[in-house]
């Protein structure tokens, strides 16, 4: 055989060169591309050949009420349709009386809302039952415990909803840190005491606010109903988690190898977060009673709620028994614990959805549960276990304190 002849067999027998492949990126949105192709074609087309499942079955109402306004002469109600059909509200119904009313809105697509301004001469003091009545016979129920004139949205009415996060916020928990000085002369055994009662304080809180949280979309499906309080939790949960694991992995590298214990500098930082998670829901809760009028802003409550929040400084204070005393960052500590009382009470008496306060309080249930985790393993005694009696006992005062407290912050 020639040369040239092999040549040729060469190029007839040498394997096929390899076709340039697409970009991974282009291959990861195609099939998003087909699906939103799809999904926009089944709408388009209103889901052929399924028409009849919907023939005579009354559309689904998920409504929820997120503001009471009492004005003269007036009652203006603020209504969102969280369901998945257009939802009209008809009628008003104010104590078994059809009252007049007008809307912005005549029907309300899903997540639309709509005001509505209705005419009663409302009295001062007394209380109200309200039904929304939809074009198909729903009620949407309002309850107002007792009616007062609501107060104008101004720098008076932002300064009073502040001046009430401090209260309920800020100021106790500055007086719970006042323990700082017991604490570091406490002994060993006094600590393990401490950080038993601080467990049992962010566990009462945890649960506190979870069935709180469930009380607010009970009854209701809308945004995934009690669903959102767990999800705001698990968020709450993995963001402190990985947070904590990242500065874990920045610590010094000497270090990188070994095993280290949580710095009680950054576990009273977590604690700080968690209870401000925590107090963000507690004033929302608290703005969004004062705007409809069922909260009294007596000095009874707020002294509650001064006893029952103080406790919270000492959960902070307690991982730094050892550490030196430094009042700046105390001082950060504390802000950052009580605060988000003020954002939530300014957040809850202007704007109020049960679904987005039921996911806070959610954040604060996950937040707190996921610092009384890290406090575990700092309750070790000498035997190694971690509920050990002193412990254990920590733990059921911490509960009960808290149960005791809450007794006195009930509106």
């Amino acid at each position: 055989m020639s040369i040239e002849e092999k040549r040729t067999t060469a190029k007839v027998t040498s394997p096929a060169e390899p076709r340039p492949s697409l970009p991974g990126w282009l291959l990861g949105i195609g099939p998003l591309i087909l699906i939103a192709l799809l999904m926009a074609a089944f709408a388009v087309f209103n889901g052929p050949g399924l028409a009849r499942l919907t023939e005579g079955i009354p559309p689904k109402e998920e409504v929820a009420v997120e503001d009471v306004r009492l004005l003269p002469g007036q009652i203006v109600i603020t209504a969102r349709n969280e369901g998945p059909d257009p939802v009209t509200i008809a009628q008003v119904n104010v104590s078994d009386y059809y009252a007049a009313f007008t809307q912005t809105r005549e029907t309300m697509a899903p997540l639309e809302a709509t005001t509505l301004t209705i005419s009663y001469s409302w009295v001062e003091g007394d209380p109200y039952e309200i039904a929304l009545v939809t074009s198909v016979g729903g009620k949407i129920p309002a309850t107002i415990d007792a009616a007062a004139l609501s107060p104008e949205r101004g720098t008076s009415f932002f300064g009073l909803m502040t001046l009430l996060g401090i209260y309920v916020g800020v100021i106790p928990v500055a007086l719970g840190m006042l323990w700082m000085p017991f604490i570091r002369r406490s002994s060993a055994s006094w600590i393990r005491l401490l950080l038993g009662v601080t467990v049992g304080l962010l566990a009462f809180l945890a649960i506190d606010a979870t069935f709180e949280g469930m009380e607010l979309v009970a009854g209701s499906g809308a945004f995934g109903g009690p669903l959102v309080v767990f999800l705001g939790a698990l968020v709450a949960f993995l963001v402190l988690e990985g947070s904590d694991a990242w500065m874990r992995r920045h610590q010094d590298l000497s270090r990188a190898d070994k095993p280290t214990a949580l710095a009680p500098r950054r576990l009273a930082l977590l604690i700080a977060i968690g209870i401000g998670l925590h107090n963000l829901g507690e004033g929302l809760a608290i703005g969004s009673a004062y705007a409809v009028g069922s909260l009294a802003l007596g000095a009874t409550l707020i002294v509650g709620f001064a006893i029952h929040n103080t406790t919270e400084g000492l959960a902070i204070v307690t991982p730094l028994a050892k550490e030196p005393a430094r009042l700046g960052w105390l001082a950060v500590l504390g802000l950052i614990a009580g605060a988000p009382a003020i954002g939530g009470a300014v957040i809850g008496a202007t704007v109020y959805q049960p679904a987005l306060s039921a996911f806070l309080l959610g954040l604060g249930a996950g937040a707190v549960a996921q610092v009384a985790l890290k406090i575990l393993p700092l309750m070790k005694g000498m035997s190694g276990k971690v509920l050990s009696p002193i412990a254990s006992t920590g733990i059921i005062l911490g509960l009960g304190i808290m149960f005791a407290t809450g007794l006195l912050v009930q509106a």
